[in-house]
């Protein structure tokens, strides 16, 4: 599925994400095969849903609004992602695909499809 393509990997995640994330603190003892595996799940599963329920639509991009982000010392968290976007019909909607998208030197991929819908 293209959309998969969008998302962190786990090497992308490991290198470049979790050392700076609260959860990789030592005082927090959370493994890092954990809180990938969480989030690699939710986030699996939310896609399958929004292909389910969007998967074979065409839709033009128009904007993307986010509602909050987290600045943290080399990436910046964009969270509550929703894209506007017009259909084959000329009709103009918002659409929940991903939940939050990071952004790294210049480069965007999808942190999580989990979304707050």
């Amino acid at each position: 599925m293209a959309l998969e393509t969008l998302a962190l990997s786990e090497m992308e995640f490991r290198d470049h994400v979790w050392p700076q994330l609260p959860a990789a603190r030592p005082e927090r003892n959370l493994p890092f095969s954990y809180v990938w595996g969480d989030l690699r799940q939710k986030s699996t599963m939310a896609l399958t849903g929004v292909m389910s329920r969007e998967g074979g639509m065409r839709y033009e991009l128009i904007a993307v609004r986010f509602n909050g982000e987290t600045d943290y010392r080399t990436y910046r968290v964009h969270r509550d992602t929703t894209l506007l976007v017009r259909d084959a019909g000329g009709v103009e909607t918002d659409l929940r695909v991903c939940g939050s998208m990071i952004e790294q030197d210049g480069g965007w991929k999808v942190f999580s499809y989990v979304t707050a819908d």
